[in-house]
């Protein structure tokens, strides 16, 4: 167990990046940041500089804990019916809708304002110890030298998710960048093991470390980016990127079996985390034991509902008014606990749609440095747009695929709006000093997986790496999907109860989920084994 300091993230790269940061005196936020960077070049679908986010400072010191919400937000051309005649359907996982000619999904209508390079640079230059250039110099490393494809990230360009989205090689292929980037000469995707370099984004990395954010947002490369939006049909102008803001807001705080817990408001997603644990805080789970058919049951009806009420009532508090009490309230989980017990099976409403696969476009850092302070981050893409502007080398977001094309409702289009994302990055407390710090990517999985890693150690007692790696499963709609690892007699009892089991193929699955565990004074941590990262001690 370490007890000077830890960093945990999906990308050996990013975490070597960040521990070195803490070795050298840096502090968390110095740490995640460097590391954050770093991700956006070693793993550029899964985030970047014109991603979004969620990100949760906890400063003893100083005496601040709060959070940065950084959601990318439609830009000021959106109409609330644009897209209304084109719906064909909605993804099986509820992770967008699917709509004719797909362009809210590929290319420059797909983009959100992003949010990501703004909440990085405004936490590191008030938090940070270190210069704002010297953070971003790794970065630009790895841009300029290059680095070795790993398996999660050919994983994900080459795998079919199967829910109606557009394959990820098309993404990758959509401009001449990215073809230049992704394909060698003969056309053929890149392999496992290439070296990746991008001098182009290695440039832009340079331009943003000598002049901060604002040459992102109203400087020379806000200005190609809004050209560039302009001549590809994009939504985004330059007074968007302009006027765009992070919202500083407390955590959303709950209580679980004696443990409090921190998490963020909408429109991510700590709401569904705060209800899924004060349901399950009804049941005697360690009785009912670790992934046993009741245990499947019941976790699943909690995710259900959950997901429901998600739908139903979860979006932009800026746009719409989010019942926060109701949906946090002890006696409205004891209410639906009481339903679960007399074996009531919740429906979750969804469009016509195809198979369930996952979605994990997205990535996780959680740091502790020796004087205890604490970050954790979740930030994405959402699925990437495949838009790069020429020069610039950096994907766009393609968070426009998850707002609701039906007016009228939570999710609706509206200009200025915020997407619901599932993103949670949480803190659990014992007394008052952090316990568990943790987060996770995965599309719509996100608070499915944080829910188990924190159940794992807080009812289980596993440490964090066994939390992260145990066997999980997921239902956010009818069907409860299972990872291969929980035997076949298992999920036949909860068949014989009605359900339907979809398997899923993957040994590791449903979220990635990242985190450190504090006890008695040492650390230690957990790096999903479905990704290809590490936690690193200093």
């Amino acid at each position: 167990m370490s007890s000077n300091g830890m960093i945990v993230a999906p990308q050996p790269e990013a975490v070597e990046a960040g521990a070195l940061v803490l070795k050298k005196g840096g502090n968390a936020v110095d740490a995640a940041i460097t590391c954050a960077l770093v991700q956006g070049v070693v793993d550029p679908q899964m985030t970047g500089i014109a991603g979004f986010g969620s990100l949760q400072l906890y400063l003893p010191k100083t005496g601040e804990h709060y959070c940065i919400d950084f959601h990318g937000r439609s830009p000021s051309a959106v109409k609330p019916d644009m897209w209304e005649d084109l719906i064909e359907g909605e993804t099986a996982d509820g992770f967008g809708f699917i709509l004719k000619g797909r362009i809210n999904d590929v290319g420059y209508q797909a983009v959100t304002v992003p949010g990501s390079l703004k909440a990085y640079f405004e936490a590191q230059t008030r938090h940070g110890t270190m210069d704002w250039s010297d953070v971003v110099a790794p970065a630009i490393q790895w841009a300029e030298d290059g680095y070795p494809i790993r398996p999660h990230m050919l994983g994900f360009w080459t795998r079919d998710e199967g829910f109606g989205r557009a394959p990820v090689t098309d993404r990758l292929a959509f401009t001449q960048s990215g073809r230049k980037i992704y394909f060698n000469e003969d056309g053929s995707l890149k392999a496992l093991g290439q070296i990746l370099k991008n001098p182009d984004m290695a440039e832009t990395l340079r331009r943003i470390a000598r002049d901060g954010a604002d040459v992102f947002y109203q400087g020379e490369i806000a200005r190609r980016i809004a050209e560039d939006m302009a001549a590809n049909g994009g939504l985004i102008s330059l007074e968007d990127l302009k006027t765009y803001e992070t919202t500083r807001i407390d955590p959303l705080w709950g209580e679980y079996r004696g443990y409090r817990f921190a998490t963020n408001n909408p429109p991510g997603g700590g709401i569904m985390l705060a209800q899924m644990l004060n349901i399950l805080e009804n049941f005697d789970l360690g009785e009912i034991g670790h992934n046993s058919p009741d245990y499947i049951r019941i976790v699943a009806e909690a995710m259900k509902r959950a997901t429901s009420d998600k739908d139903k009532f979860v979006g932009d508090p800026a746009f719409f008014d989010v019942p926060v009490a109701k949906l946090t309230d002890k006696a409205y989980a004891r209410e639906i606990a009481q339903a679960i017990k007399a074996g009531e099976k919740a429906s979750v409403d969804r469009l016509p749609q195809g198979s369930a696969k996952e979605s994990s476009n997205t990535t996780h850092v959680a740091v502790i440095d020796q004087a205890g302070n604490a970050v954790t981050m979740t930030h994405s893409l959402g699925m990437p747009s495949g838009a790069i502007t020429d020069g610039l080398g950096f994907m766009y977001n393609g968070c426009m695929a998850v707002f609701d094309p039906r007016p009228g409702r939570a999710g609706s289009l509206a200009p200025g709006k915020s997407r619901f994302s599932s993103l949670c990055p949480t803190i659990v407390f014992k007394g008052d000093n952090p316990h568990i710090v943790l987060g996770a990517p995965g599309g719509t999985q996100i608070a499915m997986g944080v829910l188990q890693g924190i159940l794992n150690v807080l009812d289980f007692g596993m440490d964090m790496q066994q939390a992260v790696s145990a066997p999980r499963f997921s239902a956010t709609s009818d069907v409860i999907d299972v990872c291969n690892r929980i035997p076949a007699y298992i999920t036949n009892e909860v068949a014989a109860q009605g359900y339907e089991i979809r398997r899923n193929p993957l040994s590791f699955a449903f979220a990635m989920v990242h985190g450190i565990r504090i006890e008695d004074g040492g650390m230690d941590g957990g790096a999903d084994p479905a990704g290809d990262g590490m936690a690193l001690a200093v």
